[in-house]
């Protein structure tokens, strides 16, 4: 099965962020690990949070991460580059699944937006334009 990485950023926040490489091939129960790039562009530290998506849709019920930094917030300092692991595997249960005949490639993307708190500091979501 081939796999390929997208990534994105929202407009408001100044990084950039992209995949290491273009692609990778495993096998259904065979794991793998991918790497993305961050840079923050700015002059301030900035907490990033990143959502994901595996398309076609009909993959993403057997797209296992193991560990990825999706899990919790990134906070980069100004300046800062640094990669970012993904390991992965797809489900062999996949191979049984009818829906799942012709499917050679899946893609897996990554969104990064910038944090938003509170005034007392709690994380509130993500920010998708300035206020």
């Amino acid at each position: 099965m081939r796999v390929t990485f997208n990534a994105s950023v929202s407009d408001i926040l100044p990084w950039k962020f992209v995949p290491q490489q273009r692609e990778v091939r495993v096998l259904p129960g065979e794991t793998a690990l991918a790497f993305y790039t961050a840079t923050n562009k700015s002059d301030k530290d900035i907490i990033g949070v990143a959502t994901y998506s595996v398309t076609p849709a009909q993959v993403a019920p057997y797209f296992s991460k193991i560990q990825c930094f999706c899990f919790e917030e990134q906070r980069l300092s100004a300046g800062e580059t640094v990669d970012m692991p993904v390991f992965f595997y797809l489900d062999p249960d996949m191979l049984n699944d009818l829906n799942m005949k012709g499917i050679e490639t899946v893609t897996l993307s990554y969104t990064f937006f910038k944090a938003k708190y509170d005034d007392n500091g709690a994380a509130t979501g993500i920010t998708q334009k300035e206020a």
